[in-house]
């Protein structure tokens, strides 16, 4: 059985760490320098040289800048640049960098404790190759950084059999407190040596990621290419030259690897190539710019992946392990997952032109227990990939298995090496951290390949998002690697059907051993419940759209975004794009809707009550029942019961009145309420209440309303010939007084043609007062009928959304 620090995830015994650290600090002492073999870097301290320790640490710090080659090989000239700087407050005199190589590191345990410790002097540091292979100061300067660079014939370092070398470069001299030489600073490397190349290579899958953040919103334009919203411009920096998915492809397209890709990555920077616009402060948009970039980046893709193997994530790259925790008692999560699965391939063959494989599940960082397998496997897929300080070995192996192995249920679990997949995580901006990290892969790599002649198949699994930094390493360490003779490429569908190893771990951890640390960056609970609540109301919405697809992709695919493991460690930000999403559909759902109405006079038993539904879409509705419904059938019904209802089309941008027949039986007030409901039945959009007044008059009254007004007729005819024929007999009377006193000359005067005298007109004469009295009566009369309201067109413009006017009266 191996010591137990070659499985996966485990460390050395606290006894060797021990022993380890004791040495070291002995190593000065010539007597036990040659009986103590420590594996970070045993020492070899020779009495001779005087060498004495400083501090820890050292007062002088030693980068290691470059490396090359990174695997060399018999011949080879090896060459160690870098940088010394005096942290300390005294100047450090008669100093030089020297090389240092210790003994074979022969488990990986070994190699993974001396990266641990790589600046550390207690450790010890080995003896030094001299010579001329050393690069002098006279003095270094507090604060001062000076460049080094030491080439070496590998037949120098005295490398033995084939393993991993830890190398120690130094910086060695005196101070004016301390005026012996002495070791200032260290830095500690690793040279793999197999110069003849394995018996039998290990195959080696590394996946390469092309994922990102969320981008685009749920918003598009009203125009007939919904032109998309962009959250902001990341994206453009990223895909520019230089940027950081700029520098995966540029790099990956180099190597031998399985293209990880998220198709929304796809589908965005597609978005970008036409038109598009990009959110700015508050509400406004801002017309996007980068559409070379983007085509110049897919096309670029396109020839990379072209003859590669593809594995394409569920669209959004959800996050499996919030849903399995938190997601999957709200219902209609597991849809969500399906739906983005579904979609998924078809994104990648439309943009990419390859066919991807969708088989494979991604948790994050390899994190499983028995609820994410369960949630990764339910939309399809059949293998998940891990990683092996999750899924650890706790057998008798004596050497790290292959990936693959059965975890019931018909699924396979492909367990990527944790210490392989870690390696490049952390600040590599600069050289000296990129150098170690590429070395330390190479070691780990090499360390794993001898520890058996069995063959078999290693999966690397890095960080989702690397930076451009850790990726420029992950490609010179797997260059390196695969011009090395341990290790040959392998896709990851070769991988995951490779035979597993009879004892290798196939026990998923309990849900308890899920990492804390994980489990605190997870969607929460609420999250799932207001996706739900979102999509609940987008299907009501649909429904009565007459193209669905405009509405449904969109807000289909913003819901799969926000279920993306890229929100982990960004709370704040998903809350707001989920709240966005939900706003957005509100928006649109409230374009629908009905006209408000204000208090409304019936005159009458029975009239036609009028109600607008207003559609400020761009696109058609249908399917919508309008209901009209009495708070009192007994004082007001409608269509003769208490309720009512008409079926609705509106155009896009349009508005449409329909009218509804009602019946008074007794005065009074009543309530009547309009809403609008989808076909199944489910209530569409606020109500809209008004009051309706019944002020009818009854037959009596009227009955008595006509008794005294005929009365009145009557009596005023009456009168009016009782005046008349008054008035006749005094004209009479006068003309017969007259003609008996006038002169006859004067009697003709008054005849003229006729000898009838020309009766004066009355100004008061009951026959015009009667005649203006029915006119004016008649025009007021008309002024006071009820408006007579024409019947509203089946689809008509839009019109204005403020409520009818106090009083209105409704067609009888």
């Amino acid at each position: 059985m191996a010591e137990a620090a070659d499985f996966p995830g485990m460390s050395p015994s606290p006894a060797r760490r021990w022993l380890r650290r004791t040495g070291a600090l002995l190593a000065g002492a010539p007597l036990l320098a040659g009986l103590l073999q420590l594996p970070a870097l045993p020492a070899h301290a020779d009495a001779a040289t005087g060498v004495k320790e400083a501090s820890d640490k050292g007062s002088v710090s030693v980068a290691v800048d470059s490396l090359s080659p990174a695997v060399p090989t018999d011949g080879d000239t090896v060459t160690v640049s870098g940088t010394v700087t005096n942290k300390g407050k005294q100047a450090v005199t008669d100093a030089h960098v020297g090389l240092r190589v210790g003994s074979a590191l022969t488990t990986r345990s070994a190699v993974a404790d001396a990266a641990e410790d790589a600046a550390g002097l207690s450790s010890g540091y080995g003896s030094e190759v001299g010579g001329k292979y050393v690069a002098e100061f006279a003095k270094l300067t507090p604060g001062v950084a000076e460049h080094f660079s030491i080439s070496v014939p590998v037949d120098e370092l005295d490398l033995g059999a084939d393993g991993v070398y830890p190398l120690g470069v130094t910086l060695s001299g005196e101070t004016s407190a301390q005026s012996w030489e002495q070791v200032l600073g260290i830095q500690r490397t690793f040279l793999p040596w197999q110069p003849d190349g394995a018996d039998t290579a290990t195959r080696t899958t590394v996946l390469w990621p092309l994922v990102s953040t969320v981008h685009m919103t749920a918003e598009t334009g009203s125009n007939a290419s919904q032109t998309p919203v962009f959250l902001n411009d990341d994206l453009a920096e990223e895909i520019a030259p230089g940027g950081r998915l700029d520098q995966l492809l540029s790099l990956g397209k180099e190597l031998d690897v399985t293209w990880v890709i998220d198709p929304d990555l796809l589908a965005s920077v597609d978005a970008m190539t036409g038109s598009y616009r990009v959110r700015a402060d508050g509400d406004t948009t801002t017309a996007g710019t980068h559409q070379a970039v983007a085509k110049e980046w897919l096309a670029e893709l396109q020839d990379a992946v072209a003859d590669k193997e593809v594995v394409a994530l569920p669209f959004a790259d959800p996050d499996l392990a919030s849903l399995a925790h938190n997601g999957t008692g709200v219902a209609g999560s597991l849809s969500q997952l399906k739906a983005a699965t579904d979609v998924a391939a078809t994104t990648v063959e439309t943009i990419l032109h390859v066919t991807p494989s969708t088989d494979f599940a991604w948790p994050v960082d390899g994190a499983v227990d028995p609820s994410i397998v369960k949630v990764a496997t339910s939309a399809g897929a059949d293998k998940v990939i891990a990683r092996s300080d999750s899924l650890a070995e706790t057998g008798s192996l004596s050497y790290t298995p292959s990936a693959a192995r059965a975890i019931g249920g018909g699924t396979t679990a492909v367990v990527a090496d944790a210490r392989l997949s870690k390696t490049f995580q952390g600040d590599l901006t600069n050289a000296s951290a990129s150098t170690l990290a590429v070395q330390q892969f190479l070691a780990q790599s090499l360390a794993l390949n001898l520890q058996t002649h069995k063959q078999r198949s290693i999966v690397v699994a890095p960080q989702r998002t690397p930076t451009a930094g850790q990726a420029q390493a992950m490609a010179a360490a797997v260059t390196a690697l695969q011009n090395s003779g341990w290790s040959q490429s392998q896709d990851l569908t070769a991988a995951a059907e490779t035979k597993p190893d009879g004892g290798a771990t196939t026990k998923v951890p309990s849900r308890s051993s899920y990492p804390s640390s994980l489990r605190k960056q997870e969607l929460p609970k609420s999250a799932f419940e207001q996706i739900a609540a979102t999509q609940d109301k987008l299907d009501n919405f649909k429904v009565i759209l007459t193209d669905k697809s405009r509405v449904v992709t969109p807000f289909g695919r913003a819901t799969n975004r926000e279920m993306s493991t890229s929100w982990r460690g960004r709370s704040t930000s998903a809350s707001t794009f989920r709240q966005g999403v939900q706003s957005y559909l509100e928006t649109l759902t409230d374009q629908v809707k009905l006209i408000d109405k204000s208090e409304t006079k019936l005159s009458g038993r029975s009239a036609t009550i009028p109600v607008t539904v207003q559609n400020n879409l761009v696109q058609g509705v249908h399917h919508l029942v309008l209901r009209l419904s009495s708070s009192n059938d007994t004082r007001l019904e409608i269509g003769g019961h208490d309720s009512d209802e008409q079926f609705i089309e509106v155009s896009g941008g349009h508005s449409t009145t329909v009218k509804f027949t009602t019946s008074a039986n007794v005065n009074g007030q009543t309530t009547v309420t309009a809403q609008l409901y989808t076909e199944d039945g489910q209530a569409y959009g606020a109500p809209v209440r008004f009051d309706v007044k019944v002020t009818e008059i009854t037959a009596t009254v009227m009955l008595v309303i006509g008794g005294g007004v005929l009365l009145l007729v009557l009596a005023g005819f009456r009168m009016y010939t009782q005046r008349k024929r008054a008035a006749a007999r005094e004209a009479q009377q006068a003309d017969t007084e007259d003609t008996e006193a006038a002169p006859e000359g004067e009697a003709s005067e008054v005849d003229g043609a006729s000898g009838t005298p020309a009766a004066p007109e009355n100004p008061e004469d009951p026959e015009n007062s009667a005649d203006r009295t029915e006119g004016e009566s008649a025009s007021r009369s008309g002024a006071d009928d009820p408006e007579q309201a024409s019947d509203g067109t089946a689809d008509t413009a839009a019109e204005s959304t403020a409520p009818s006017g106090t009083g209105e009266r409704v067609d009888r």
